[in-house]
């Protein structure tokens, strides 16, 4: 959407009013804006139900089709319900805007996660997709075709749930056998059949399904080009490539049956799920909310699997299916050996080697920041921030509280989730997972270890009195940033970044998480930015503890207040001085 056409959508009054009920809604946290419509939470006065309020501004629904088609579209999503299919709660319309209340998905998309993770495991994928499946199958025994799936409208809510949602492009066949001739979809998901005007119908859907398990597994989608005539050539050709290094033979099965050309070739969703890739392959019951930024564990498995479980070694739930650990997987992804890969051991502390890049994405960020501060934002501080804000890429974990005993023993920290940490003076790790059960033992070379605080090896047994040290002090003595993050059935396969470098100067102190995320705290004014590269988004918490995610794109064609301006300069240089660093160490001499 253009600045031009934003401009139309009238600001959300802060109580919205359903003229035809008399219900009132409160606005609240701004969730995102997309081709006509902005999103905020609104919550029922009344019941205190909070929604995701999708807003459409009547201005811009001035043509006939353009109002038919947003009538379709409540008319489709209003009949619908089903467990993996974002819940549609009702709609109303004021003199300005058209309501439509959503069921509020807190951990918006499979995108975000994309982005974060780029390649995801296999167990993670079929989990996902299956729920994918499950709500299409559902769909097209209603004989709907929501011609739209993709990673961005495949949306996850608390319990990690996928449901699906954005039903402006879907369609209901008035009989069967009918075939659909609008050109319409998501270039990277869109069928042959569309692009070739021969008529469509439900293998459309199984189309963009393919393309979904592709571009969980490979990391990319599989017609993408930088040129959007090449990436429709690729599809009408049907030119792909399968990796085979970073897709089992079952996978890519499933992938291939998917992306057949011939529409009348591919597999129905009912024969999908009956597919060898889920019926023969691990499944998690549930996935922890760390997957959104970290690859899980799946050496602890629920306990109704525990008695089969056990009999596998590790390595084969560890592993994408053929046999590669998480770290060869994610070493193929970046191109980058991190480790040899060893994930079998079968005593209680299991490992597996981290699989993140050498320097934690610093060059990544370094390129970004310098981009970006080369445009001056802070001299275009006249336009509004609303401009570059984007909730969806809201940090999965930052540090909220901080306890520096270096002299002696280490930093001390606790994640937004409640985990706390420890990042000794050796450049060993220890973390303790919110459930107050699990530890995460890291040893200088980045090996991971998993034990309980009950049972561990007894060369830990000076670190964990420790950790309970610092935890006990945070939690007496400092206040959090941040909101807390709830624990949660699948969280024993979480799997916690950690502190990979800190340092302090007399400004501030510099945060540097494995998972790529940069935090600086600045100590006069008590403000702080979170940076991440991944996203390419910054968040900024001011002096009033307000908390806003901005994308670094927008900022350079926007520009920002100029607070955050200053902020963004200091945090360039402090990234500069972890670029160039040569020491490798946990902690960087402290610096002006």
């Amino acid at each position: 959407m253009s600045r031009k056409e934003d401009l139309r959508v009238k600001d959300v009054p802060d109580i919205v009013l359903d003229p035809s009920s008399k219900k009132r809604y409160a606005r609240g946290r701004f969730l995102g804006k997309g081709g006509f419509a902005k999103c905020y939470e609104l919550t029922d006065m009344d019941t205190k139900q909070i929604y995701a309020g999708k807003i459409v501004a009547k201005s811009l629904l001035t043509k006939q089709h353009q109002r038919d088609k947003m009538t379709q579209e409540i008319n489709i999503h209003r009949s619908l319900q089903h467990k993996h299919i974002v819940g549609f709660h009702g709609f109303f319309e004021d003199s300005e805007n058209v309501y439509i209340l959503l069921e509020l998905c807190r951990r918006r998309s499979l995108m975000e996660l994309h982005k974060r993770r780029r390649a995801i495991t296999e167990p993670e994928c079929r989990y996902f997709v299956r729920q994918v499946v499950l709500a299409c199958d559902y769909l097209h025994k209603r004989r709907i075709i929501h011609r739209d799936l993709k990673l961005g409208n495949l949306f996850i809510n608390e319990e990690m749930e996928i449901k699906i949602g954005d039903f402006g492009l879907a369609t209901k066949l008035d009989y069967e056998g009918e075939r659909k001739r609008t050109l319409c979809g998501t270039p990277n998901y869109i069928a042959p059949e569309i692009l070739g005007k021969k008529g469509h119908s439900y293998e459309v859907d199984s189309w963009s399904l393919g393309c979904i398990v592709y571009t969980l597994l490979v990391g990319k989608p599989p017609f993408e080009t930088s040129c959007l005539k090449e990436t429709y050539v690729r599809i009408k050709r049907n030119e792909y490539h399968i990796p085979s290094s970073k897709v089992a033979p079952k996978a890519r099965g499933l992938i291939q049956r998917l992306l057949q050309a011939d529409p009348t070739q591919r597999p129905t969703m009912e024969q999908v799920l009956a597919d060898e890739f889920f019926t023969s392959g691990f499944l998690p019951s549930a996935l922890p909310t760390s997957c959104l930024t970290m690859a899980p564990r799946f050496d602890q498995l629920k306990p109704a699997d525990r008695e089969t479980a056990i009999r596998k070694p590790l390595l084969e739930l560890n592993t994408d299916g053929m046999g590669r650990t998480l770290a060869m997987m994610k070493r193929d992804a970046d191109g980058a050996a991190n480790g040899d890969g060893d994930g079998e051991r079968p005593e209680s502390g299991k490992r597996f080697e981290n699989e993140d890049p050498s320097d934690c994405y610093i060059s990544e960020l370094f390129v970004q920041l310098t981009t970006l501060m080369a445009t001056r934002p802070g001299d275009k501080a006249a336009i509004s921030d609303d401009d570059c804000e984007d909730p969806a890429a809201v940090p999965i974990y930052w540090v909220s509280k901080w306890v520096d005993y270096s002299d002696k023993y280490g930093l001390g920290y606790q994640l937004c989730d409640n985990s706390v940490g420890v990042l000794f003076n050796d450049s060993t790790r220890l973390i303790l997972t919110n459930c107050g059960e699990n530890i995460q033992y890291i040893e200088r070379d980045g090996t991971e270890h998993f034990h309980t605080l009950k049972v561990f090896p007894e060369g830990l047994s000076k670190k964990v009195t420790l950790l309970k040290y610092f935890r006990n002090y945070m939690n007496e003595h400092l206040l959090k940033a941040g909101a807390n993050m709830i624990p949660r059935e699948g969280d024993e396969m979480i799997r916690l970044p950690f502190l990979k470098t800190w340092f302090r100067t007399r400004s501030a102190i510099v945060l540097h998480l494995s998972n790529g995320t940069l935090q600086i705290n600045f100590f006069q004014d008590h403000t702080k930015i979170i940076l991440c590269p991944l996203m390419s988004a910054v968040t900024y918490i001011d002096e009033k503890r307000n908390f806003r995610t901005f994308r670094m794109n927008l900022i350079e064609k926007y520009g920002c207040c100029k607070e955050l301006a200053s902020r963004l300069r200091y945090a360039r240089t402090m990234v500069e001085r972890l670029h160039t660093s040569k020491s490798g160490s946990a902690r960087i001499k402290a610096v002006a």
